[in-house]
């Protein structure tokens, strides 16, 4: 048996420990500089933060206002449908008033002109 001193054979030396090559070594994590961020990152993540929530309190703004539109809108076309439906009756009644007119003249023998009032 051959005994050497050394606890590996001539000519070979132990790997330097790759942390690539297995996926399962993680770093050391006692050094707790890692919980914080640089001062110059917090200071962007906190600006960053601030524009967040500037920018949503604009958008419940704008969606209040277009709320506000909507319903406004939505009072303009009730008011149109009812103004409709008066139109409607109106010109029903308009044409049922004209056919009694031509009846009338009809009977009183009153020869009908279409220039005449615009009937």
């Amino acid at each position: 048996m051959n005994f050497h001193p050394y606890p590996y054979h001539p000519g070979y030396y132990p790997q330097a420990m790759d942390p690539y090559r297995d996926h399962s070594y993680m770093p050391p994590t006692e050094d707790h500089s890692m919980e914080r961020q640089p001062p110059a990152l917090e200071r962007r993540i906190t600006a960053v933060e601030r524009e967040n929530e500037r920018q949503s309190r604009e958008i419940n703004r704008l969606n209040q206002e277009i709320n506000r539109i909507n319903q406004e809108i939505n009072r303009i076309n009730r008011e149109l449908t009812r103004l409709s439906r008066n139109d409607e009756r109106t010109t029903r009644r308009l044409n049922r008033l004209n056919q009694r007119l031509r009846a009338v003249e009809g009977r009183l023998n009153i020869p009908y002109s279409a220039t005449e009032d615009g009937f």
